[in-house]
């Protein structure tokens, strides 16, 4: 993961029982990232309870809407999807390389 080109200090990236959906932690803040619909959501952290290595939320805490994420851009790099976009319209800019495997679809 890359914040603004850098590696934050402090991330963790969650499965959802969903494909294609994942809870991205990014430091205190949590974003539900629907790579499908290329949507980002911001999340109550106090709605996301950690339990060990994992954490348990609710699909029925995501907010109706998504947070504006223009220049969405997904590619193929080998063994790894990028994909990158940028949080508001003049936000950051948040990169999340996801594995693929062997056959070309997302491990996640």
């Amino acid at each position: 993961m890359k914040f603004n080109d850098e590696a934050p200090k402090s991330w963790n990236i969650y499965h959802t029982e969903k494909k294609g959906l994942l809870l991205v932690r990014l430091w205190k803040r949590y974003l539900l990232v629907d790579m499908k619909e290329q949507e980002a959501y911001e999340i109550d952290p106090q709605t996301v309870k950690q339990r060990g290595e994992d954490v348990e939320w609710s699909p029925a805490d995501k907010p109706d809407q998504p947070i504006e994420t223009p220049e969405w851009k997904t590619r193929d790099v080998g063994s790894v999807q990028l994909v990158k976009f940028r949080l508001g319209k003049d936000g950051h800019i948040l990169e999340l390389q996801i594995p693929l495997l062997i056959n070309g679809k997302p491990a996640y």
